[in-house]
This record gives C-alpha cells, structure tokens and sequence, in this order.
C-alpha cells in the first residue's frame, strides 16, 4: 500500500500518523492561568529531545475556531510549565483531565489530584505524580495547525523509590508508565524483555530483574 500524503486530508494525515506511530509517553501539563487557577491537560505529542541542554517539547493543537487552549495561552504569556510523566495509578484522572472545562475550572480540582510548589517556577506541580519536569519556555515552533512549545528542564521531582542517586539509574522495577495506543487505548510496560546480543554485553542487576 502507497499512499500519497498531498492527497489526504489534514484529519486523515493525523489518523493515520497519531495511530501509527505508538506507543507515545504521556506529558500531563500544569500551567497557571491570568486568574492563578491551575490548569492541567495531557499531551502524546509529547517527547524528550537532548540532554545539554535539558529539553523536552509538547505540541498543543489549535482549537476548531483558532483559539488557543488554555495550556498554550498559559506558556505563551508565563513562559512557564511543569510536565508530569503518567503512572497506571495516575491514568485515569489523566485521561479525565482531557475534558474541556471552563478556564476558571481547575482540572486538578475536578479530578481529585492535589498539588506542591515548584522550586524554579511559578506554576506547582501535580503531587501525586511519579515524576514531575518543572520548564521554562526554550523555543516555540508554529504550524497552522499546532503550536510545538520547547521547554528547558529547571528542576526535577520524583517518587523515593525511583531513583539511585548514587548510580544516577532509575530504579524501573519502580515505575510503570503508561503509553498511548491510539483512539482512547493505552499500553502499560510491565511486559518488558532485553534483547540477547545486548544484555549479554552490558547486563544489569536492573536488567535481570
């Protein structure tokens, strides 16, 4: 099967891409609105991009009338935002934080989530996240469908038992983040396995676990 790109819709393109190229890690974001209330939305257009620096982008689509929502009218104004990685236990308040709510709403609020102050930013952070990446604003890129917001990672919070801080390894028998499947379907990861050739070369206590 060929297909032909300039010939699909805008829609179809998104169809066939954002079913296709999974699974996806999560980002549910909070960012502070004029008012102070916290918003938070999650985003699987979502990935980390280097490490010198510490970067990480999120892509926000534009609503049907042009408008922008509240997460990218917040980092444009603010220039700040908190990215927050989704756990099994966290997975359903994160899928109903996707219900457009009011901007004087808080989703954390409609959901049962509560949050903790940042240390380099304004905007806090979800509390019972596994890991939480507090941001400020890198670079934006803009199509005319999405505006694609590059943050610089300041500051990092994460459960105790995630990370050995003297190996600076994550603990991965600790962590069980979900991934999106397409549609409304997630994936989980506890079904994990190393390839041979590898393992054998660089096997660790992780590893074998």
């Amino acid at each position: 099967m060929n297909i032909d790109f300039s010939a699909l819709t805008e829609y179809q393109r998104y169809k066939l891409m954002a079913s296709l190229i999974v699974p996806r890690p999560i980002a549910l974001v909070t960012t502070l609105g004029e008012t102070g209330v916290v918003n938070a939305a999650p985003f699987s257009m979502f990935n980390m991009l280097g490490e010198e620096p510490p970067i990480v982008m999120i892509s926000v689509n534009r609503l049907q009338d042009g408008q922008l929502k509240d997460t990218a009218a917040n980092i444009q104004r603010s220039r700040e935002f908190v990215v927050h990685l989704c756990d099994e236990d966290l997975a359903e308040q994160m899928h109903r934080c996707g219900d457009r709510l009011p901007p004087e709403v808080s989703e954390l609020s409609a959901v049962g989530l509560s949050t903790a102050p940042s240390c380099a930013i304004v905007p806090p952070r979800i509390a019972e996240a596994p890991v939480a990446f507090e941001c400020t604003l890198w670079e934006t890129l803009e199509t005319d469908s999405r505006q694609i917001f590059i943050g610089q990672v300041r500051w990092m919070h994460a459960r105790d038992e995630l990370i050995d801080t003297q190996a600076w390894r994550v603990r991965l028998q600790n962590y069980f983040p979900v991934g999106r499947f397409g549609a409304s379907f997630y994936v989980k990861t506890r079904e994990r396995y190393a390839l041979q050739a590898q393992a054998s070369a660089r096997s660790t206590a992780i590893d074998e676990m």
